[in-house]
């Protein structure tokens, strides 16, 4: 389950990349894929007999997940136009790191020296995609988007796990509101300058609805299923799979190109953000390795 669901958030570029070539925007894009899953989720919360109804609690914080999910999702979407998904989709993975570095900031969690090495590696792999074979270098407004997409991202994690009442929301019902307002927002941002586009043909529906389906209901749908049954720690660490996936589909799908030295930074910033995840193991390791090394006294 958390590997498919994983595999499945991936799959965003695939479907998203051809609408654009037939001449959509990612507002218009992100407009459908979500009103598309909304009638989805209700049809599960009707057949779940989860509840519509919203307390004057819930509302607003259920508001602000679902602008910081739309705002994510649509910086994610508007990097895909300046550099290769594969990077873009694998960068976005520094989202759990953030999260773990504004729970040690705003939070008081204990600082832990596997974050520590995470940063450095991470820092590694970033330098790697910042500058690629060739002599060129990748595009910083691509990189800007990304960064606010895994930023907007972990303040929707954090959010979701330090509030109470949003952690007593079913699931179903919460992703239903996040749908919601995400498409809300897009539909505000229309007469703000973002033009509404149509798909151009019935493959171009085909793509909107796969986007509703799979990276939508069916990723949210397996996560939710997969901590049930192996926990959040593992299942966060088969989070890895998704730029997997979505490299491969750039280059399968899409036709575009990576070097190794793409595929070395990605491996880097992986490995940074599976430190986070698996952080006590780390921390072992590293205590066990400074005491083989113990400091001499002068």
């Amino acid at each position: 389950m958390a590997a498919v669901a994983a595999a499945a958030y991936g799959t965003n570029p695939a479907f998203a990349i051809p609408l654009y070539e037939q001449g959509m925007n990612p507002n218009s894009v992100l407009l459908f894929r979500y009103l598309l899953g909304l009638p989805i989720m209700a049809l599960i919360m009707a057949v779940r007999g989860v509840s519509f109804r919203l307390t004057r609690d819930e509302a607003a914080p259920l508001a602000l997940l679902g602008i910081l999910m739309s705002l994510s999702s649509l910086a994610l979407f508007e990097s895909y136009k300046y550099m290769n998904s594969g990077i873009a989709s694998t960068l976005l993975f520094v989202y759990p790191i953030m999260v773990a570095v504004m729970m040690i900031f705003f939070f008081h969690e204990r600082f832990k020296p596997s974050l520590a090495l995470c940063l450095a590696v991470m820092a590694g792999g970033l330098v790697l995609l910042m500058k690629p074979q060739g002599g060129e270098s990748i595009s910083l407004t691509g990189v800007l988007l990304v960064m606010i997409s895994a930023l907007t991202y972990a303040l929707y994690i954090v959010f979701t796990n330090v509030s109470k009442i949003v952690r007593a929301v079913p699931t179903t019902k919460l992703l239903f509101y996040v749908l919601l307002w995400g498409s809300l927002l897009y539909i505000a941002l229309i007469p703000a300058g973002f033009s509404f586009t149509m798909p151009a043909n019935g493959a171009g529906w085909m793509g909107l609805a796969a986007l509703a389906i799979i990276p939508t209901v069916l990723s949210l749908g397996c996560t939710t299923r997969a901590i049930q049954l192996i926990g959040s720690t593992p299942t966060a660490i088969f989070g890895a799979l998704e730029p997997v996936s979505a490299i491969v589909l750039s280059v399968v799908v899409l036709g575009q190109s990576l070097t190794l030295r793409d595929v070395i930074g990605g491996l880097l910033i992986v490995i940074a953000t599976g430190m986070v995840i698996a952080d006590k193991p780390v921390d072992k390791l590293i205590l066990r390795v400074r005491k083989m090394f113990p400091r001499r006294r002068p």
